[in-house]
């Protein structure tokens, strides 16, 4: 099989930073919009952003505490939105469109892990709910404005943890027994399919979108998770002190993400997933959780997740 999944030697690695890998790039005059963009590996994205000179936009889901966190970082702005209600993204997306303001770059970085098991919407897992739909839904709402930033990009941050698991058609919804990591791994799948498939339908428009792993970060993230498991993890000491040492800041967390949107190594490419700011291999062997797995870039089941999701959402723009 013939692909772009290769490293391209950008020069950049895993202690990278946000800020260092827009060293030089002037977003002035450019919006970005970034899910979860006021907490963990989205706030240190907002930031690096703004301070590149691009105005931010951050749907929230308490816009209240959002504000509060963004007020130090000028040129962001807050909305409201919750993405496990659809009739809240459609809402929020009607209020942008109607700015008639071009979206540059926006980020999926909004999402759960390894919650418990919870429904959302007409009964959807939350995590498929949450981490794909909802961003399958957004993305589809502000197609004309993605479409009027003439060269726009849109940003997955998926997760190594797509290891865990590819999609279970059998039980997308697992209606036959809750796991939540194999819940969080199927999300992960589907944001690096979404990203494949919607690059297939932006390309001519100019529209090209990526996935990545942002690498292993102690964020809020991981807030349902219970201290003694993260010991057992190895993830942080008896007093709660990061004990990884491979693990990374935030401000190294959110570099992959920032790369991804606004390298210009990346101009003519799309549908890619990425590490350490640069593009990841395809994964060797099973149980080496470095590179993309080859059922997370199939094209095949790119196409089947995109149409299964409309059918959930009422939503497609292809």
């Amino acid at each position: 099989m013939t692909t772009a999944q290769h490293k391209i030697g950008s020069g950049f690695g895993a202690r990278s930073t946000a800020e260092e890998v827009l060293n030089g790039i002037d977003l002035s005059g450019r919006l970005a919009l970034v899910t979860g963009g006021y907490s963990g590996l989205g706030l240190e994205t907002t930031r690096a952003l703004a301070n590149a000179g691009a105005h931010v936009v951050v749907p929230a889901r308490r816009p209240a505490d959002a504000g509060a966190t963004l007020a130090g970082i000028p040129g962001t702005e807050v909305g409201e939105l919750d993405l496990a209600d659809l009739a809240s993204v459609e809402a929020f997306a009607g209020r942008f469109l109607s700015s008639g303001r071009p979206i540059d770059i926006l980020i999926a970085s909004a999402g759960i892990m390894a919650a418990p098991e919870r429904r959302v919407g007409p009964g959807w897992e939350s995590h498929f709910a949450i981490c794909h739909l909802g961003h399958h839904a957004l993305v589809n709402r502000l197609w004309p404005a993605l479409k009027a930033g003439g060269g726009a990009r849109v940003v997955m941050v998926a997760s190594s943890g797509h290891h865990s698991s590819p999609m279970r058609w059998d039980d997308v919804q697992f209606e036959r027994g809750y796991d939540r990591w194999l819940a969080y791994g199927q999300a992960k799948t589907a944001n690096v399919l979404f990203a494949v498939h919607l690059d297939k339908l932006g390309a001519e428009h100019g529209i090209r979108a990526f996935s990545l792993h942002p690498g292993a970060i102690l964020t809020p993230l991981q807030r349902h998770l219970r201290p003694e498991e993260m010991v057992e993890r190895g993830w942080i000491d008896e007093h709660g002190n990061q004990a990884d040492p491979e693990f990374k800041s935030p401000e190294q967390g959110a570099a992959t993400q920032v790369w991804a949107a606004t390298s210009p190594r990346l101009d003519g490419l799309g549908g890619l997933y990425c590490e350490d700011c640069d593009v990841a291999e395809i994964a060797a062997e099973e149980g080496e959780w470095v590179g993309v797995r080859p059922y997370a870039i199939d094209a095949g089941e790119a196409e089947r997740l995109w149409k299964f999701s409309a059918g959930l959402t009422g939503l497609s723009i292809g």
